[in-house]
Formats: C-alpha cells, sequence, structure tokens
C-alpha cells in the first residue's frame, strides 16, 4: 500500500503540509488559476493513492469559490482513491443548518448531497457552528473540537485570575469545556440578536469580573458584532484584560480593527482560516481524528 495522499487548495495549503508530515501522508498541492469571470481552474501536482485520499479545504470567503474547488478536488481523489477522506476545517454555510423564517432554504441540506455525490466517504469538520448541520449528512461525519489547543495556549499566558466568558447561551458547552482544561471558572452573557436585521444586544445586566482578565470563547467570529458588544460591556464592568479565543476567524469588513478598538488586547484563533490572528495549529487534533 502506498502513502496517503494528502490534496489541499491554497485556502488550506499550510494546514494540509502540516497535516501529511503528521500521518506520514504523501502531499499533493494544487495549481490554481481563476478566470476573469471567476471561474476556477484546477490542476493537480504530485500522484494520488489508489487506496485513501485526504482532501483538505476551509470554505471561508470567497465562500463558493472554495466550495466548487473542493467539491472537484474530491471527485479527481474519487476517480484515483477507493476512500476520500474530506476535511472541511472551516465548514462555511454552517449556519444554514434549519429554517429559521418560512421559504428559506437549508442550504447545509445541499451541500450534504454534493459532498456524498462527489465521492466523500468521510466527512471531518472542526467546531462546525451547529451539529444540527451534520444530520444531514448521509455519510459518517466527526465534529472534532479545537478547545484543548486553544486552551493550551493560554495556560502559557500570565493570566490574572482568569475567566472565562461566553457571550451568548449558545456558546456554554464550549465556555464550560474550555474553563475545565484551564482549570477556572466560567460566565455566559445573555444576548438577543434581531434575526431579520442581524443586530445583537446584551441582556445580562451585571457581572463580577473586577480586575479578572478575561477569555471571551466563540466558534467563529464573523463581522465581530458580539464580541465587541461583549467587550464593551465587560470593560464597563471594570474587568482587566479581555482577551479572545475563537476557532475560525473570518475577520470580515476590518472586523480585527473594530475588536481591538472596543479594548480587546489580543485574538487568538487556529489554523483553520489562515491569517494573523492564527497562532494555535489544529494538526495533530485533525491527525487523530482520521484513524
Amino acid at each position: 500500500m502506498g502513502k496517503i495522499s494528502v490534496i489541499c487548495a491554497k485556502s488550506s495549503e499550510d494546514l494540509g503540509r502540516r497535516l501529511a508530515k503528521k500521518i506520514n501522508g504523501n502531499l499533493v498541492k494544487t495549481e490554481i488559476r481563476i478566470f476573469p469571470d471567476g471561474e476556477s481552474k484546477i490542476t493537480l501536482k504530485g500522484n494520488i493513492s489508489k487506496t485513501k485520499s485526504i482532501v483538505v479545504q476551509s470554505i471561508y470567503p470567497p465562500v463558493d469559490t472554495n466550495l466548487i474547488q473542493a467539491l472537484s478536488l474530491i471527485s479527481k481523489a474519487k476517480e484515483n482513491s477507493s476512500e476520500v477522506i474530506t476535511i472541511i476545517p472551516y465548514m462555511g454555510y454552517a449556519r444554514q443548518d434549519r429554517e429559521f423564517l418560512p421559504g428559506e432554504i437549508v442550504t447545509m441540506k445541499v451541500l450534504a448531497k454534493l459532498f456524498k455525490g462527489a465521492g466523500t466517504s468521510k466527512l471531518i469538520v472542526v467546531d462546525i457552528h451547529s451539529l444540527i448541520g451534520l444530520k444531514h449528512f448521509k455519510i459518517k461525519s466527526k465534529n472534532v473540537s479545537a478547545v484543548a489547543d486553544l486552551a493550551a495556549y493560554f495556560k502559557k499566558l500570565s493570566l490574572e485570575s482568569p475567566l472565562v466568558v461566553s457571550p451568548d447561551q449558545g456558546g456554554k458547552e464550549r465556555a464550560k469545556e474550555f474553563a475545565k482544561e484551564l482549570g477556572t471558572e466560567y460566565i455566559v452573557l445573555e444576548k438577543k440578536r434581531d434575526r431579520k436585521t442581524g443586530k445583537v444586544q446584551i441582556k445580562t445586566k451585571q457581572v463580577d469580573v473586577l480586575g479578572r482578565d478575561l477569555i471571551l470563547v466563540d466558534d467563529m467570529i464573523s463581522t465581530g458584532g458580539s464580541i465587541i458588544n461583549a467587550t464593551k460591556f465587560l470593560k464597563k464592568e471594570k474587568c482587566k484584560r479581555v482577551f479572545v479565543a475563537c476557532t475560525h476567524a473570518l475577520l470580515i469588513n476590518e472586523a480585527e480593527k473594530k475588536i481591538r478598538k472596543s479594548g480587546v488586547t489580543k485574538i487568538v484563533s487556529t489554523n483553520t482560516i489562515p491569517g494573523k490572528t492564527s497562532i494555535v495549529d489544529i494538526s495533530n487534533t485533525i491527525a487523530k481524528a482520521i484513524i
């Protein structure tokens, strides 16, 4: 049996390289040309295993381009390999996992059919926004958590009486797990989001955070609205420093700048999405999930 092939496009090249090293796989790089009309032309550079291939591709902006590239890589891998494991470190469209308002299309249902149709044998995602999304997939699927990796980074910092904070009820379990890894407590803020406008308000009235370093924990940061609101509220409550820990840092529309301006000392994210803040490597956790 030859080495497992690890195929990755530009959106996850660094993560793919690290993963191939961890599992002693054969890295197959891609050459991508984007035409003026937005179409992608993909050429693979390397040999694909006849037994097992792993496709690594995060679906972050440009979301639809990265999605089509992922499906194309899976399809090509399936032409050569009897088994294709698809790793989508950041799953775009994961927030569209159910019909919130009448007439909304559940896009995750569509993606489930596409991934299966392209040839995926098994799907691995990292901190998907909601596990409901994975229920639409009729193939083996697994969600892995980056919490332990992120917490390990914060263990190395000299924090003053650290407290883990979830910006909303939806992240309660994540905050609880993070606090357990760190050996400290956690609190959960109450927020209200307008489904039509997307505007977020903090409903919590008061918290005891005086003089403590806080770690705001979330699965993903897009525009940063929830984090900014939470930081402003916590700063008014006389906390010390505010750190942000998230798995996926999309940071759309100068979100990083706006978050820092609100009073955040540092944003720490994983390399599911490459960027300035992605300083925590998740390849080891993904490698364990492949076995």
